[in-house]
C-alpha cells in the first residue's frame, strides 16, 4: 500500500478512533486505559525484542510485567482517588525486583551492569512514561484536555510529515539518528500545532480553555512540539543502536506500537505537569 495512502488511513480512521476511545469518562476513562495498557505490553515487547539484539537484558517476560503494573497502578490511583505517589513507589519497587532478579539468579555479574540498566529504562520508558497520559485523566475537563494533547501531537507530526514531504527535498540530513528528517518538517511541526492552539483558543472548546490567554496555549503547543520531536528522535536512536528499521510491524504505515507512541511518551509528563502546576488545571 503506498505510504501516502497509509498516512491518510491512520489520520482519517486510526486518529478519530483514538478520540472515540477518549471520550467515554466513565470509571475513569475505562477505554482509553485498556488502550494504554494494550499499548505498554506492546511496547515492552518490543523495546525488550530491541534492546536483546545486540546487548543483555534481563527475563523478559518480568520486564513486560514489571512495565505493565505502573500504568494499572496510575488507573487505580485515578478510579479511587489517591494520591499518585503510589506510582512513583510502585517504580522503586519495580527496580528493586530488576536488582533481586541479579542478585540472586546469576553467578556470572560480568553483564549485570548492562542488564540492570536495560531493564530500569524498559520500565521507565514503556510504563512510567504512559501514567502520565493517565494522569490527565484525573484533571478537570479530562476529555478535552486529553483530546487536544493527541491533537496536537499527531497533527504535529501530520504536519511535518506534510512539509517535509512537500519542502524537504534539498534541506534534509540535519539529524543524523533520522537523515530523512529535514528543516521544512520541524518548521511545519510547529506551525501544525500552533494552528491548533490558536483553532482551539476562539472555536468549539472555548469554554474550556478560554480563560487561557493565547500567548500560553501557543507555549504549550511549542513545549508538547517539541518533547514530542525529540520523543520520536529518540527513538530513531533506539532502533539504529538496535539495528532496527522500525520497532515492530503491527500498526499501518507507523510500524510498532512504540514507533506510534514515542512522541506522545516524552511529551506527556511535561504536558500533564504544565497543566497541573503551572496552568492550574
Amino acid at each position: 500500500m503506498p505510504k501516502l495512502l497509509q498516512r491518510l488511513l491512520i489520520f482519517f480512521i486510526g486518529i478519530p478512533l483514538v478520540i472515540f476511545a477518549i471520550i467515554p469518562q466513565f470509571y475513569n476513562h475505562l477505554p482509553l486505559h485498556i488502550l494504554i495498557f494494550v499499548f505498554t505490553f506492546m511496547s515492552a515487547w518490543e523495546l525488550t525484542a530491541m534492546l536483546s539484539t545486540n546487548s543483555k537484558i534481563p527475563n523478559r517476560i518480568l520486564l513486560i510485567l514489571l512495565s505493565m503494573t505502573l500504568p494499572v497502578a496510575s488507573y487505580l490511583c485515578g478510579l479511587f482517588k489517591l494520591e499518585f505517589v503510589i506510582v512513583e513507589l510502585t517504580l522503586a519497587f519495580d527496580i528493586l525486583i530488576i536488582f533481586s532478579m541479579e542478585i540472586f539468579s546469576n553467578k556470572d555479574f560480568s553483564d549485570s551492569n548492562i542488564k540492570i540498566a536495560n531493564g530500569i529504562f524498559t520500565v521507565i520508558y514503556s510504563g512510567f512514561l504512559i501514567t502520565f497520559i493517565s494522569r490527565l485523566a484525573t484533571l478537570n475537563n479530562s476529555t478535552h484536555i486529553i483530546c487536544l494533547f493527541v491533537i496536537l501531537v499527531f497533527i504535529s507530526d501530520s504536519a511535518a510529515w506534510l512539509f517535509g514531504m512537500l519542502l524537504g527535498k534539498n534541506n534534509r540530513g540535519l539529524i543524523a539518528a533520522s537523515p530523512n528528517k529535514s528543516i521544512a518538517g520541524f518548521i511545519g511541526s510547529y506551525l501544525g500545532s500552533i494552528g491548533i492552539a490558536i483553532l482551539i483558543k476562539f472555536t468549539f472548546w472555548k469554554e474550556v480553555f478560554g480563560e487561557l490567554s493565547l500567548i500560553k496555549l501557543i507555549l504549550l503547543a511549542i513545549c508538547v512540539t517539541t518533547t514530542s520531536i525529540i520523543g520520536d528522535l529518540a527513538e530513531s536512536v533506539f532502533k539504529r543502536s538496535s539495528g532496527c528499521k522500525d520497532s515492530g510491524n503491527i500498526i499501518l504505515g507507523r510500524g510498532g506500537a512504540l514507533d506510534s507512541i514515542d512522541s506522545l511518551l516524552a511529551s506527556a509528563p511535561f504536558y500533564y505537569l504544565i497543566l497541573k502546576f503551572v496552568l492550574f488545571f
